[in-house]
């Protein structure tokens, strides 16, 4: 017997609308944040990052943000996001 309950590993979660406003807010004010995520080959991050949108495409949420390290273009899926924490000014 399996423990697959029919879903994929890919599967977008929902994340909790308070979490989404928050993302709003950081985007609206360029807040730096130091987020944590695992990416699709399950390989965990931690960087900062400046986030400027958010986007829904293929039933998925994602946060655009720039890198702070190197200016790199970045797009995180909301599920994956581990950890957020905003820095100080």
């Amino acid at each position: 017997m399996s423990d697959d309950d029919g879903k994929g590993d890919d599967e977008y979660q929902p994340i909790a609308c308070g979490l989404y406003s928050e993302y709003e807010v950081a985007i609206m004010h360029r807040e730096i944040l130091r987020l944590h995520w695992r990416d699709k080959s399950g390989m965990d991050h931690i960087d900062r990052v400046i986030p400027t949108d958010l986007q829904t495409r293929d039933h998925c949420e994602y946060l655009i943000a720039t890198d702070c390290a190197d200016g790199s273009h970045l797009e995180l899926r909301l599920d994956l996001i581990i950890t957020k924490e905003q820095e100080g000014e």
